[in-house]
Order: structure tokens, then sequence, then C-alpha cells
């Protein structure tokens, strides 16, 4: 059986696997940072304790959210983390208002310019069309649409491959759409 091996299979698959549960670590951790500002103790924290709950549904080791909690309260080392919101006009003209979570903000307003370009949209203002509202569940800000917009049949994969992308981000906490 030359040329075959199982464990190259195997080493790939694992890699695949790795990779997305890390960057589903690097969003929750950020977002516990985030969280943690407000308050180091999840008993009066309530976006912390949300957030801690997430992680903690992924497995993320203790360790991690500790880490994360203490980089929040400036305990910890590590580059500051920044929360920023990009608005943009995405393929077939639909709107997005995009939360980010990074520590370092020029890379990511070029790779948000560049998630928007390479799909067919670009930044610019859309807020007008959105209502700022307080998730009560998880103590998080949302932006509902005041008016949407069906998507077309021709245009859902291009909308739904730019709403991959954006899922797919590692900074990218969260986004909002008018496209129904």
């Amino acid at each position: 059986m030359s040329g075959h091996s199982k464990w190259a299979t195997t080493k790939r698959a694992k890699a695949v696997v790795d990779a997305k549960r890390g960057a589903a670590f690097t969003k929750l951790s950020n977002l516990i940072t985030i969280a943690a500002r407000k308050g180091a103790d999840p008993k009066t924290n309530f976006a912390l304790a949300q957030a801690i709950e997430r992680a903690r549904a992924i497995n993320m080791p203790k360790d991690n959210i500790e880490r994360a909690i203490k980089r929040g309260t400036g305990e910890g080392d590590g580059a500051q983390i920044e929360e920023l919101v990009y608005e943009g006009f995405g393929p077939a003209g639909t709107q997005f208002i995009v939360r980010v979570l990074t520590d370092n903000r020029n890379r990511a307003a070029a790779n948000i310019r560049h998630l928007f370009s390479q799909h067919g949209g670009s930044l610019g203002v859309v807020m007008w069309n959105f209502e700022r509202k307080n998730n009560p569940e998880s103590g998080e800000i949302e932006y509902l649409a005041k008016t949407t917009m069906p998507v077309l049949p021709q245009d859902h994969d291009k909308v739904q491959t730019f709403i991959d992308a954006l899922e797919d981000d590692e900074d990218i906490s969260d986004y909002f759409t008018n496209a129904v």
C-alpha cells in the first residue's frame, strides 16, 4: 500500500478541527475580556457571566477564561482588546453592521475593508437604518434593522458566502444585517 497513510489523513482533519476550535476560543476570549472591564465578578456582571457560559459550552479551558478576565481588568499581560464597529454595504445592496474585538485596529480595518470589497460590497454609512437595542438576555447591544431587504434568489449564495466569511474571521464577534 505505497503512498497510503491513515495518519496523514487524520492529521489534516485534526488540523481543520483545531483551527476552528482555536478561532472560537479567540472570539470568546476577546468577548470575556471586554465584558470583564465592567467588573470581574460574574455574579454582578451579567455580560461576563453570559460570556463565560458560552465559553464553557465549547469546553474552553478554565485557565483561558481566567486569563481573559485578568486581561480585561488590567491585571494580565498582553495587548489591550478594543471593540470597534464597522458599517457597510454587502453583496446585492444588503446592509451590515460588524462588531470587531481586536488588539490591532489597523489590521482589523484593513481586514474588514478587504472582506467587504472581496464580496462585492464596500464600507459606508448604514447606521441610519438600524436601531440600537440592549439585549436583556445577553447584556449586549444589538442593532435591529428598521427596514429589511429580501434577498433575491440569484443573490442568495453571494450573501451567504459573505456571511460565512464574516463568521470565519477571528476578530469579528458579531454582525447585524437587514437581509432576510
